[in-house]
Parts: C-alpha cells; structure tokens; sequence
C-alpha cells in the first residue's frame, strides 16, 4: 500500500487542518485524523480512486460527531486565568483566528461539523447532507444558524469594530 503511504504523507497537514476545527485540539485531532486512516486503510482500494479527501473529511466529521457522544468534554478550572495578548500590530491577526476558533467551539457540534465540510472541506450542501447522514434542509439551516451566530458573537464584533475604527 505504498500509494497510501504517499497520500497521507501529503494529505497530513490538511486533514489535520480539518481535524482541528472540529476539535479545537491538536492532540484530539491528531487522534482524529489518525482513527480515521486507520479505517481508511482498509478501504483504499476503494477510496483512492474517487476524491479521498472528500470522503476522508466526511469521515473526520463523522467519527467527530460519534466520539463526542461518548467523551465527557467538561471544562477544568484554573487557580489563575491566562494573561490577555496585548493588542495592536502584528497581534491582531492571531487574535482573530484565537477568538474566530472560540466562537466557532462554542457552536453545537452539527453545525461546527457542517461549517467545516461545507467552508473548509469545500463540500456542496448535498454532499455535506450525505456525509452527515442529514437532509439538505437540515445542512441549510445549521449553516444559516452558524454563521449567525457567528455575526452575532460579540467578542468578534468588539474585536472587528475596534479594528474599524483605527
């Protein structure tokens, strides 16, 4: 299976890319990810001749939804709450991606899931609904739901007003 091995040594950082925002933690992702090629392994054959990225990606949000049904996922405290970057600069970026990933963790797991497939995995609406198990309907409004939440978050919207004022 020498052909597997070169796909996953190319596909690796975007897989785990995908992972990641649905976990919002490298090492879950990296478990993610590696499940899901774990699985994969034995269907190569079959996987390797359509898009394997696609049906990979599907199997990421797929095994996501399943794992966090049987993982508790609790917060732990903290004596001490972590230093707040300072803003301005070079900063504002990084910044933005921190609390764009906030935002997008604090979404309910289906429309993080649906938001990964359809804007990062650059899957149809259909497509995402087949790979959900869910209707199109259903992939609309967890899509609509999201991204308005999203709009609404208002440490994104201090966050991008402040940047529109300076």
């Amino acid at each position: 299976m020498e052909d597997f091995e070169a796909y996953v040594s190319a596909a690796w950082p975007r897989l785990l890319r995908s992972a990641w925002l649905l976990t919002h933690d490298w090492h879950r992702a990296e478990d993610l990810v590696q499940t899901v090629l774990a699985r994969a392994y034995g269907r190569w054959p079959r996987i390797k001749d359509g898009a394997p990225d696609a049906y990979l990606r599907a199997m990421l949000a797929s095994t996501y939804l399943s794992w966090w049904r049987r993982r508790w996922r609790g917060e732990l405290p903290t004596e001490q709450l972590p230093e707040q970057p300072a803003g301005g600069g070079e900063l504002e970026g990084v910044e933005l991606r921190h609390l764009l990933a906030d935002a997008l963790a604090r979404l309910p797991r289906q429309q993080r899931a649906v938001l990964m497939l359809r804007f990062h995995g650059d899957f149809t609406e259909a497509d995402t609904a087949r790979a959900l198990g869910l209707r199109i309907g259903t992939v609309k409004s967890h899509t609509s739901r999201a991204l308005a939440a999203l709009r609404h978050d208002p440490q994104l919207r201090a966050l991008l007003s402040e940047g529109a004022g300076r």
